[in-house]
């Protein structure tokens, strides 16, 4: 080593050795901050279109304007329905050597303006005349999913190994200036293939058809995921989204599928957030995606979604011959706040599909600006009741038979947190019919079906909310989770992408454990010291709360450590905070000892902390409770 190289060498280490080391931050810490995402356009789950379930990467511009002229004609558009969204199967190339992306100007004319360039803006100016807003595919990597999967060549990217380069890997901030800066894009959906699907030693790469990038994302197992690595790239695209939308005129679609641990931080980085691997027109794979979101009503809030994948009505079990199933699966996606797009032919589409996608009142629920994704009420494996509070005041309340036979079921007033003593209104969402009732009404649900009403009663808890009834306020900016597992609750289906091949459909979405509303992390009953809590919210030690509050006075709730625990050693210490200041604490409180009222002033209090923290324990075996929980207007 030469002299000079060796001094710096040494210097780098002495200057490394005297900085001093940095103060570990403490994320339990209160920060009186909303640490969920707000940026762009996502205060309320985006509706529209999207190419891929119809078309896969066989796309056109007379197909896409054709199911955009459809949204207009037919009425979808004044109905919310906004956004037409380009999936994978647009791009040619990456040109040679500036790295310029290319349009297919074969198949989008509009987009040809030379022998080696395109511009896609005479396309997203066609869209915007027409009073839409357009969408726009990308990848992780350098690669996408239909180059990892498709078998359609001409579908393809075409030319070198670095044409086909068309993904966002090392050009990151250069193709989020031309979609949204020049191009006049307003949404983005970026995939994650091209970080999971090229490793060095995949045939692919090997090959010689595709260079390596990782793999930073395992959708098998989360602990071989490189979770860090992919939240940066999530990051960098965000700070080019917010420098070339000075309007903030933009949303951002992340689409790892619930791998990599996404179901704790895509709320924090995008506006829309894939809890599960791509749907299909199958009952069985309906199941799969609604179970991955239904859960995580406390991870869905306005400005952040839980995104089950689009809606398959059109098809399959969801085509004009299946419309019990269609309006299940579009009540379902209504009811958890899920993103509405449509992935149907629209040139092709009956009015009897139309008409569900158009039915106004359904439509309504999901686009509440309350944001409360629903809550479950009732759960087993053949039935499920859920219920959403509404801006208004008011309730959704969906009955959902998962089954194959029929089900008489008895909706209390006590599932809605009504009074059992006062009448309650019923007004069917898709008949219309009106009834009331007091205390509890037997309905009947077929196979398959989701009875649907919007409600009215007097509130259980007259001058206030639970927050488990505003799951859009409550935030688990910390939950708890150190170890991610796959949820075993999940419905596990044939209907995938493999077919009977292989070992079968294994548990693959991390979402094991973390907050949950009215129920433990693990999904027992709410319980401290033998004390059950119908209302609450379950998380994991070592957590933090956000609750956003506008106009309550006082915040009161039961705590303590949760009878499902294992961990019978530990104390756990619950602490209120406003704007950053303690205002409530409680006792160190073990298993089985008695839960504690805590009661904290928050008047004036813009965001409420709830702190569970017990310093040495494994979390995972110390669920806690916020029994009855509820922000009080005195």
């Amino acid at each position: 080593m030469k002299t000079s190289a060796m001094i710096a060498a040494v210097a780098a280490l002495l200057g490394s050795a005297a900085a001093p080391a940095a103060k570990p931050v403490d994320p339990l810490a209160p920060t009186a901050r909303w640490s969920a995402y707000t940026a762009g356009q996502g205060q309320l789950p985006p509706m529209g279109w999207n190419s891929w379930n119809v078309f896969a990467s066989d796309i056109d511009e007379a197909k896409i304007m054709g199911s955009a002229q459809r949204i207009v004609s037919s009425g979808l558009a004044q109905k919310g329905y906004r956004y037409v969204n380009l999936d994978d199967g647009w791009a040619l190339k990456r040109r040679q050597p500036d790295g310029r992306l290319v349009v297919r100007t074969d198949r989008f004319p509009s987009a040809r303006s030379g022998a080696d360039d395109s511009n896609f803006k005479p396309f997203t100016d066609r869209l915007h005349a027409m009073g839409l807003k357009a969408g726009i595919y990308s990848d992780l990597g350098r690669n996408t999913c239909a180059e990892a999967f498709g078998t359609v060549d001409a579908d393809l990217p075409q030319g070198n190994v670095l044409e086909r380069e068309v993904g966002l890997y090392g050009h990151i901030d250069q193709d989020i200036a031309l979609y949204f800066g020049e191009w006049g894009f307003d949404y983005i959906k970026v995939d994650g293939c091209g970080i999971r699907d090229y490793a060095p030693t995949s045939p692919r790469v090997t090959s010689g058809k595709f260079r390596a990038v990782g793999p930073f994302i395992d959708s098998g197992q989360v602990s071989r995921s490189d979770i860090p690595t992919v939240k940066a790239m999530f990051q960098q695209i965000n700070n080019a989204l917010v420098r070339d939308n000075p309007d903030g005129d933009y949303l951002l679609s992340l689409c790892v599928w619930g791998a990599a641990d996404v179901r704790n931080w895509g709320k924090d980085y995008g506006a829309v957030s894939r809890t599960s691997d791509d749907i299909s027109p199958a009952w069985g794979r309906m199941l799969v995606n609604y179970d991955s979101a239904v859960t995580r009503a406390l991870y869905a809030h306005p400005g952040s979604w839980n995104d089950p994948d689009m809606l398959h009505i059109g098809q399959g079990d969801f085509d004009a011959s299946h419309l019990k199933e269609a309006r299940t699966h579009f009540a379902l996606w209504a009811m958890i706040n899920a993103p509405l797009l449509i992935g149907t032919d629209l040139r092709k589409t009956p009015q009897s599909l139309l008409d569900i996608f158009g039915n106004s009142d359904i439509i309504a629920l999901n686009q509440d600006s309350a944001g409360n994704q629903a809550t479950i009420a009732y759960d087993t494996s053949d039935v499920q009741i859920l219920v959403k509070t509404l801006a208004s005041g008011e309730k959704a309340v969906a009955i959902f038979n998962r089954g194959s036979g029929g089900y008489d079921v008895d909706l209390m007033a006590a599932h809605l947190k009504y009074r059992d003593d006062a009448p309650v209104t019923l007004i069917d969402l898709w008949s219309k019919q009106q009834k009331t009732f007091t205390g509890q009404v037997k309905l009947h649900v077929d196979p398959r079906e989701t009875l649907i009403f919007r409600t009215r009663g007097t509130r259980t808890l007259a001058d206030g909310l639970y927050l488990s009834e505003q799951p859009g306020r409550v935030n688990p900016a910390v939950d708890g989770v150190i170890y991610p597992q796959a949820d075993p609750t999940i419905f596990r289906t044939a209907a995938g992408w493999t077919g009977t091949k292989g070992a079968g459909d294994r548990p693959i979405y991390a979402g094991w454990g973390g907050a949950r509303a009215d129920t433990a992390p693990y999904g027992q009953v709410l319980q401290i010291a033998g004390k059950a809590f119908q209302s609450g919210i379950g998380i994991l030690a070592n957590s933090r709360l956000e609750v956003r509050n506008d106009r309550a006075q006082r915040l009161t709730t039961m705590v303590g450590v949760d009878d499902s625990a294992s961990d019978k050693g530990h104390a756990v210490t619950f602490a209120v905070y406003g704007d950053g200041k303690l205002i409530a604490k409680s006792a160190p409180l073990k298993w089985g000892m008695a839960p504690q009222p805590l009661s904290a002033n928050v008047a004036g209090v813009k965001l409420i902390e709830l702190v569970a923290r017990s310093p040495g324990a494994d979390n995972a075996q110390l669920p806690v409770s916020w029994g009855d929980a509820a922000l009080m207007t005195r």
